[in-house]
C-alpha cells in the first residue's frame, strides 16, 4: 500500500529521534539509517550511549560495522533529551516488564512519554512500540503528551506500531517483517504509516491504536498457549511411553491446519514469558480472568522445575544423589545462537539444582559471565572435557557451535531438553 509524504511538517534536525536503544529500538535505528533518515539515539543509560558512539554494539543483530557504518551515515546517541525538540518524528521503544507482583510495569513508557511531552514541538509525530495493554497509547501516553497544551491529531501525530523483533532470526528482520500500523485518528495512523513505509517493506494499517496493541498481544498469547500445549504432553507422554518428538514431527508432515511447536524447559526472552500477562491484565480489569492464558502460564512456568526432576529422575537410576552431583548446563540464554538472556528458563533451572546441592558449570560460547541470584557459575571453555567430566549434561540449548556428536559420545548422562539427540543409554528426551 502506497501512502503520500506527510506536508506541512516543522523542519527538523533530525528524521527520527529513537527512545531506548536496546533490542527494539537498535535494529529500528539501523533500518532508518540505512535507508538514508538522519537518526539520533536517546537513552537513560550512560554506558549504552559511549558504547554506541564508540562503535561497539551490545545487540546481537547489531555488528560492530554496522554500527559503524550508522555513525558514518550521521547516527548518533545522547543522553541530552532536548534532540526530541528537533526531531520530526519520536519512537519510543522502551522495556514494559511486570512488576513483582506479575502486573504490568509501564514506568518507563510514563517516564518517556512525559520527557517527549517536556520538548516535543508542533507538527512532531510520537509513535509507541513497546509491548502493553489495548488502550495504553490513548489512555496513558496520549494525556501525558497533551499537558503539553497541544492536541493529538490536531497539534501533533500519535501512533502505535508494534515491535516484531526477533532476535538472531537470519530470515526476517525489520524491513521485511509487515509493520503493523494504528493511529489515534486517521491521519495519525496514515502519517505514522508514510514514516515506516521509507524503510519497511509491507506497512499493515490498522483502524485505531488498540487494535494495533491487540495484535501484538495476540500473537504471542497465541504461542504462548501453543508452547503450554506441548509442554503438558511433553510430560503424560514421558509417562505413556509416547515418543512426542517423533509425533510431533508426524504431525508437521500435514499441509494445512497444523503449525509445529516444540516443547523445552521453559519459555524465555521479553514477549512470550510476559506479554500474554498483559492481555490477562486488561481481561482481569473486565471482572473475569482469562483462563488460557493464566493455564498456560501456570504449564510453562512450571517446565524448569520438571526439567530439575527429570535430571534428578536420571541420576537416581545411576545411583546418584542430585547433592554434590557435576552438573553442566548448555546454554544459558533464552533462544539458541544469541547473547540475549532476557527471562531464559536456565535461571529457574541452575537455582534448583543449586538448592539441590549440585556442583553446576555451564558451556555457552555467547555468555562469557553468568550469576545466579549474584552466586558466580563456572564457565566451561571445552566441551568435550565439560560435559565428560559431568554427571550429568542438560542440553537447554542446542547453539550451532555445540558438536552435538561430541555431547552423544563423550557425556556420561545426558537430558537433552530440545529433542536434538540421538536417544540412547546415555541420552533421554524431555
Amino acid at each position: 500500500m502506497l501512502f503520500p509524504t506527510p506536508q506541512g511538517l516543522h523542519v527538523s534536525g533530525f528524521d527520527l529521534a529513537v527512545i531506548g536503544l536496546g533490542y527494539v529500538g537498535m535494529p529500528l535505528a539501523k533500518e532508518a539509517t540505512t535507508a538514508g533518515l538522519k537518526v539520533v539515539g536517546v537513552d537513560v543509560d550512560p554506558r549504552k550511549v559511549d558504547a554506541l558512539n564508540a562503535g561497539r554494539s551490545y545487540i546481537d543483530d547489531l555488528t560492530d560495522a554496522d554500527l559503524d557504518h550508522m555513525l558514518a551515515n550521521g547516527f548518533s546517541a545522547t543522553l541530552d533529551a532536548s534532540v526530541l525538540a528537533d526531531s520530526a518524528t519520536i519512537v519510543i521503544c522502551v522495556p514494559t516488564p511486570l512488576d513483582e507482583d506479575h502486573r504490568p510495569d509501564l514506568s518507563a513508557v510514563e517516564g518517556a512519554s512525559a520527557t517527549v511531552a517536556a520538548h516535543m514541538v508542533k507538527g512532531t509525530l510520537v509513535v509507541l512500540e513497546s509491548t502493553t495493554w489495548p488502550g495504553t497509547t490513548d489512555e496513558v501516553v496520549r494525556p501525558l503528551l497533551e499537558k503539553t497544551g497541544l492536541a493529538a491529531g490536531l497539534d501533533f501525530h500519535l501512533a502505535f506500531s508494534p515491535e516484531r523483533i526477533d532476535p538472531g532470526n537470519p530470515k526476517y528482520g525489520l524491513r521485511n517483517t509487515p509493520k503493523v500500523v494504528g493511529g489515534y485518528t486517521d491521519t495519525c495512523r496514515d502519517r505514522a504509516a508514510a514514516f515506516y513505509a521509507r524503510f519497511v517493506e509491507q506497512v499493515v494499517p490498522v483502524s485505531g491504536t488498540r487494535e494495533a496493541e491487540m495484535a501484538k498481544l495476540l500473537e504471542n498469547t497465541y504461542r504462548h498457549v501453543n508452547i503450554a500445549l506441548v509442554n503438558e504432553m511433553a510430560i503424560f507422554c514421558d509417562e505413556l511411553g509416547v515418543d512426542l518428538w517423533e509425533a510431533i514431527e508426524a504431525a508437521a508432515t500435514k499441509p494445512f491446519g497444523f503449525q509445529k511447536f516444540l516443547p523445552g524447559p521453559g519459555v524465555g526472552g521479553h514477549c512470550i514469558p510476559v506479554d500474554p500477562s498483559y492481555l490477562s491484565y486488561t481481561v482481569r480489569k473486565l471482572g473475569y480472568p482469562f483462563r488460557f492464558v493464566e493455564l498456560a502460564q501456570e504449564i510453562n512456568e512450571r517446565m524448569p522445575g520438571y526439567v530439575v526432576a527429570r535430571a534428578q529422575r536420571a541420576l537416581n537410576r545411576q545411583r546418584k544423589a542430585v547433592n554434590g552431583a557435576r552438573v553442566v548446563l548448555l546454554g544459558v540464554t533464552y533462544k539458541p545462537d544469541i547473547a540475549d538472556e532476557r527471562e531464559t528458563p536456565a535461571l529457574p533451572v541452575a537455582r534448583a539444582l543449586l538448592d539441590l546441592g549440585a556442583e553446576l558449570s555451564f558451556v555457552d560460547p555467547h555468555v562469557s559471565k553468568w550469576q545466579v541470584d549474584g552466586t558466580d557459575i563456572p564457565r566451561e571453555a571445552d566441551l568435550a572435557a565439560a560435559v565428560e567430566g559431568a554427571d550429568i549434561t542438560v542440553l537447554l540449548q542446542p547453539h550451532a557451535a555445540f558438536d552435538l556428536s561430541v555431547i552423544e559420545d563423550k557425556a556420561r548422562l545426558v537430558l537433552d531438553t530440545r529433542g536434538v539427540l540421538a536417544e540412547g543409554s546415555r541420552v533421554e528426551r524431555l
